[in-house]
């Protein structure tokens, strides 16, 4: 308790510092006064003065961005804290009015290396560390080439040492050995001189401190050792086979636990595989990773029972939804009840439409891959959805493909992955935009009706809870509101449609959970769920481009 205390004091003390070290310079007061007291005792150029400016700017915003790997306790953000703290506290001489500003940020110093032991976390598995160093030296080099450039067509006779050693120096906001015949031109490189400077820095260190994100591939080994911890109890249980997670196993080889990283977050989907009595054992592999990395721990889509598991480990466990499982025994199109899924199946019978269903072993592979093309032409967004309910892959054996064909055209594909010896969970569900409505139901239901399987899972209907309690008659006002709420959001992400859609079909409503640490990590924890299911999260354009750089 007392190291946490600690860690949260420092992170607030480095974020102030930071913001003083932004104002000092900043504040037009600042601007007036930059000449300050020791610089004038040293009888130091003006110069001087103002790259002590900029390196206050600098590092100032450096100690901010180094706040959150303070917070995860990361070793290489001390070190780099430290320096950064030593370097701003030095800064500070030159400026007059920053004595405040020095004192806290000697006073950060002083903490950073009394709590040292506190900061004990290991660089990411994968690090920015080369993608900083080249995208450091590609600024740097840009803003000496501009700068060269601008001195080499400028009217004066300066050598080529001089104009190299004025475009370096530009970079701190030094001045160097050309004297401009323009007040202007001496303006326009000093600023592109410190643009080039400030960002090379900001940007490599942005690179250099971020969450990496290590690309996980679960081995062959992997995979099949996986497999064989598959059973009945967890309808989500295959999709754990997902080849973009880690997995590790518990010491006795009996329970796993998969996950991916995503912004800082170790994201778990579904419970842990094997046998309940060596879930522990597994969970705590998992969070002593998370310990050992600095990443928060969190697991979406639990069932009742994994919740408990992991609330034993000190998570707050949220209800998020409900999973729609049918039982094909009881399932029917008779009766009031199911009459808008009848009259919907009738419909696009008339129409011309019959529903294929067969076993992915049972497909030739001209066949699989045509479906695969299909399936990724209607899916209608760049990146694909789901993760804690999604394989992100056609055709395995033990799947089930249904298919509505219409004149000998594919119009519809559903995907269903096994759910141990008596069950299947829905896993793809497109159709073809231009295709008349109801077949969707016409696929699920010719499933239900013919499949062997004895209970079937579909989609997950999120806060379907909070959406059935708004619309009781004598729903209290915050019921309603929230409900209003979620509809709002369903024309992006279709909450109230997938409830909707489930509901048709009669199924029995199995809770599902979110497992996090404390309520102050629920945004990092949304951001990382909505990302990992494509439903959103940080700009997927933005991710791409830092990618490329």
């Amino acid at each position: 308790m007392a190291g946490a205390t600690s860690v949260a004091v420092i992170t607030w003390v480095t974020r102030l510092a930071g913001l003083l070290a932004l104002v000092s310079v900043l504040v037009p007061a600042g601007r007036r006064t930059l000449r300050g007291r020791v610089a004038e005792w040293l009888e130091l150029p003006h110069e001087a003065t103002v790259g002590a400016a900029t390196v206050a700017l600098v590092t100032g915003v450096l100690l901010m961005l180094l706040a959150t790997g303070l917070k995860r306790r990361k070793r290489r953000a001390w070190q780099l804290a430290v320096a950064t703290a030593a370097l701003l506290t030095v800064s500070h001489l030159g400026l007059r009015h920053a004595l405040g500003a020095g004192l806290v940020s000697l006073a950060l110093l002083i903490a950073l290396i009394a709590t040292r032991r506190h900061f004990i976390a290991l660089p990411d598995p994968v690090t920015g560390r080369w993608r900083a160093i080249r995208v450091f030296l590609q600024l740097t080099v840009a803003g000496v080439a501009i700068n060269f450039v601008l001195l080499s067509v400028a009217p004066g006779a300066w050598s080529v040492g001089d104009r190299l050693a004025q475009s370096t120096l530009a970079l701190v906001g030094v001045s160097g050995p050309v004297t401009f015949p323009a007040l202007w031109l001496e303006d326009l490189s000093a600023a592109v001189g410190l643009l080039f400077g400030i960002g090379a820095v900001l940007l490599a260190a942005y690179f250099l401190l971020r969450s990496a994100e290590p690309a996980p591939e679960l081995t062959d080994d992997e995979v099949e050792r996986l497999r064989g911890l598959l059973g009945e109890r967890d309808s989500l249980g295959y999709f754990a086979l997902r080849r973009d997670k880690f997995v590790v196993f518990s010491k006795s080889g009996k329970a796993a636990v998969t996950y991916r990283v995503i912004a800082g977050v170790a994201l778990c989907s579904a419970d842990p595989l094997g046998d309940p009595e060596a879930w522990p054992g597994a969970i705590e592999e998992y969070l002593d990773v998370c310990r050992r990395y600095a990443w928060t721990p969190a697991a979406m889509g639990c069932s009742e029972l994994g919740a408990t598991v992991w609330a034993r480990f000190g998570l707050e466990v949220l209800e998020i939804g409900d999973e729609a499982v049918v039982d094909t025994d009881t399932f029917t199109l008779e009766g009031r009840v199911m009459r808008g899924v009848r009259q919907a199946v009738s419909r696009t019978k008339r129409a011309g439409y019959s529903a294929r269903i067969r076993k992915a072993e049972d497909l030739r592979d001209q066949e699989l891959d045509e479906l695969r093309t299909l399936a990724a032409t209607w899916r209608g967004t760049d990146t694909e959805r789901g993760f804690s309910m999604a394989l992100g892959r056609m055709g395995d054996p033990g799947s089930i493909l249904v298919t509505a064909e219409h004149d000998g055209r594919v119009r519809g594909i559903l995907q269903f992955v096994p759910w141990g010896e008596k069950g299947l969970s829905l896993d793809v569900m497109r159709r073809d935009r231009t295709a008349d409505n109801g077949v969707n139901e016409l696929m699920i239901s010719e499933l239900l009706l013919t499949t062997p399987a004895q209970h079937v899972s579909l989609n997950f209907a999120a806060f379907r809870a909070v959406l059935e309690q708004g619309q009781r008659i004598g729903a209290g006002p915050l019921a309603r509101l929230s409900a209003r709420t979620l509809r709002f959001f369903s024309r992006w992400i279709q909450i109230e449609t997938l409830y909707r859609f489930n509901a048709k079909f009669q199924p029995r409503w199995v809770p599902r959970y979110l497992a996090y640490p404390a309520a102050r990590d629920l945004p990092r924890v949304g951001v990382a769920v909505f990302e990992a299911e494509g439903l959103g999260g940080r700009p997927y354009r933005l991710l791409r481009a830092l990618q490329r750089v």
